[in-house]
């Protein structure tokens, strides 16, 4: 279960590589924008401030997600949001722009995804996504290691975590193959957060999402604790914030036409 208010707690922070991954692509009068992977909404809810005229909308498969973009206001009659799997989403047209924001990194084998969803732009159409790339962050080591250690281990071990980016070059790769022309490159963000253990609520509003829905409450708080505390040690609190440092890969291709 996702929780948007837990989510959106660094809202700025989370959505400013969505700020710069779109600002690269190029369309002027589009269509059909689909954001795959939307979320609470307030960033789909951008794309259709961009373009006015075009038909936005978001996918997410989380129905707490959807609830909160649903209740949106001043976006424009052109904006709407569904329930549904991206790995299942079909467009009945083809599409003028694609963008997918920090969601890949929950879709095992996602580059074949991705190959398909090239193949929906209609000629001269934009696909853009953005894709965490600190698997081997402390954040993510820790994750593993706690989840994996004998106390936790019995509980979790059927649990998948997020498997994060390819290299920017793979995706190069891939989409030029597919008809594109490609832009990828990457960014290591170094985020000044505020307030109490805040590694761990960022975590908590993300990468934890699939291990806190498999424990009870009680086991939950227990795991949270010592997580914690290793956060604490990996990322302590300087007079000015804890600083997070955050690796992200980017892509932005347009099909051939």
């Amino acid at each position: 279960m996702w929780d948007p208010g837990q989510y959106l707690r660094f809202g700025d922070e989370r959505s400013r590589p969505f700020f710069e991954l779109t600002a690269q692509i190029g369309a002027e009068h589009p269509g059909l924008v689909v954001d795959l992977g939307c979320g609470p909404g307030q960033l789909t809810a951008e794309l259709a401030r961009r373009w006015p005229e075009a038909e936005v909308r978001g996918l997410d498969s989380s129905a707490e997600m959807i609830d909160a973009a649903a209740r949106l206001e001043g976006a424009g009659p052109r904006l709407s949001f569904g329930l549904g799997d991206v790995r299942d989403w079909r467009p009945e047209r083809p599409v003028d722009v694609i963008v997918s924001n920090a969601v890949l990194q929950w879709v095992p084998d996602h580059e074949a995804l991705l190959a398909g969803w090239a193949t929906a732009l209609r000629p001269g159409g934009w696909l853009a996504f953005q894709v965490p790339a600190n698997f081997g962050a402390p954040s993510h080591v820790l994750m593993r290691e706690v989840a994996g250690s004998d106390r936790w281990r019995p509980v979790l071990a059927d649990v998948a975590l997020n498997r994060q980016s390819a290299d920017p070059a793979a995706y190069v790769d891939l989409l030029s193959r597919a008809g594109c022309v490609v832009n990828a490159w990457e960014t290591t963000y170094l985020h000044v957060l505020a307030g109490q253990d805040p590694v761990l609520e960022w975590y908590k509003g993300s990468g934890l999402r699939p291990v806190l829905a498999a424990l009870e409450p009680d086991q939950a708080a227990a795991f949270l604790a010592e997580y914690g505390a290793r956060l604490r040690e990996a990322y302590p609190r300087r007079p000015y914030g804890t600083v997070l440092p955050f690796r992200r890969v980017f892509v932005v291709a347009r099909r051939a036409g």
